[in-house]
């Protein structure tokens, strides 16, 4: 089967979506050909076999119309478009219509808050083939049915429920694993945050973490944060307004080497998102599978990645009391969090191997 996914960004630009299309590529390439369609970037783009950067008009930020892929597509048997990539959603819908015989796969990876007046304009005339848009589809896959019942779309769930396949990311558990001595033979205590530090990424919560660490006020502590963005130098300020210049260590963007000591040596991962835009959090199966606990939003999808109490806990988005508490328990109870540590590592081979996404998504090709 030869098949084109179709999707905003793509690595090196760091991102879920960007990931998930990478590692769909990754497994599609075993057995069918296979080729990904994304937006050229003026800083960062892929030049791999079969990853062709198309320009898009009008282009701006994530959003942007690839009208060449009304041609493009043609030759391929499988569409699997990455939802939402604004503009280009439009073209999906128009080469629905054109070939209908097509199949056409939407991945919806999570809804999207516009606080941009001109990503409200691009997006304008989606919302008016949104729901014919999804109707052509043949199969909408997810990372959490619980994200997609509280989401944007829900209504469309309701109707056509028969679509909808749960098909949870993956880590590869073989490189991401732990490193018990890493933890052990350290000074300090670490806490790490993973994300883009950019205005794409408001909504990780990033101020809300910095804000409860300093309340938590824990000693021999580290606050690890790694990720670049022009935010950055806005949460820097908030560090030194704190007085916490000595406790947060902002680590810049990281290699897969890196990514993977880090994960292995810290004592827990912080994802504290405050809306529905983050819809999973690969970040949280990363360090699961390295065998280190997780602090997590208490949000649709991201609350189902993992056990409350058991490989992880949640928190209550934006309630900085509420994370400085969790913080400051999972730090000072060694004993809870080396119970957590093991049992994250056991959920992550269960329900997030490559074996088990492997299989569904091979199930969905048919």
């Amino acid at each position: 089967m030869k098949i084109a996914q179709v999707v905003c960004v793509y690595p090196p630009y760091a991102g879920g979506i960007g990931t998930s299309a990478y590692k769909n590529h990754e497994v599609f390439q075993k057995n069918h050909q296979s080729f990904v369609f994304t937006k050229k970037n003026k800083k960062e783009n892929n030049t791999e076999k079969n990853i062709i950067n198309l320009k898009a008009l009008p282009d701006l930020g994530h959003a942007g119309i690839l009208w060449q892929l009304l041609k493009k597509l043609r030759e391929f048997d499988l569409i699997y478009f990455h939802y939402p990539f604004f503009g280009t959603a439009f073209i999906i819908w128009l080469f629905k219509i054109l070939n209908p015989q097509k199949k056409l796969i939407i991945h919806y990876h999570m809804d999207v808050k516009h606080k941009n007046i001109f990503f409200r304009i691009l997006s304008w005339p989606e919302t008016l083939i949104r729901k014919s848009l999804f109707e052509k589809a043949d199969k909408i896959v997810c990372a959490s049915l619980d994200y997609i019942k509280y989401s944007q779309i829900k209504n469309y769930f309701n109707l056509w429920p028969e679509k909808f396949v749960e098909i949870p990311f993956f880590v590869d558990t073989i490189r991401f694993c732990p490193d018990f001595d890493k933890k052990n033979n350290k000074e300090n205590k670490e806490i790490l945050f993973i994300g883009g530090l950019d205005k794409a990424h408001y909504f990780k919560g990033v101020n809300i973490l910095i804000q409860a660490f300093a309340q938590a006020n824990l000693e021999n502590t580290k606050l690890l944060i790694a990720g670049e963005g022009e935010l950055k130098n806005e949460y820097q300020q908030l560090v030194k307004n704190l007085g916490i210049e000595n406790k947060v260590n902002f680590i810049g963007k990281l290699s897969l080497e890196e990514l993977i000591n880090n994960y292995q040596k810290v004592d827990v991962l912080v994802l504290p998102s405050i809306n529905s835009n983050e819809a999973f959090g690969i970040v949280l199966i990363e360090a699961m599978a390295c065998a280190t606990p997780v602090i997590a939003s208490n949000l649709p999808g991201v609350r189902s990645v993992f056990e409350n109490n058991i490989s992880g806990l949640k928190v209550e988005p934006k309630n900085i009391e509420d994370l400085k508490n969790k913080l400051s328990y999972i730090i000072k109870n060694k004993d809870s969090r080396n119970k957590m540590s093991q049992e994250a590592k056991i959920l992550a081979e269960k329900k997030y191997s490559k074996k088990v996404f492997v299989s569904k998504i091979e199930e969905l090709l048919i």
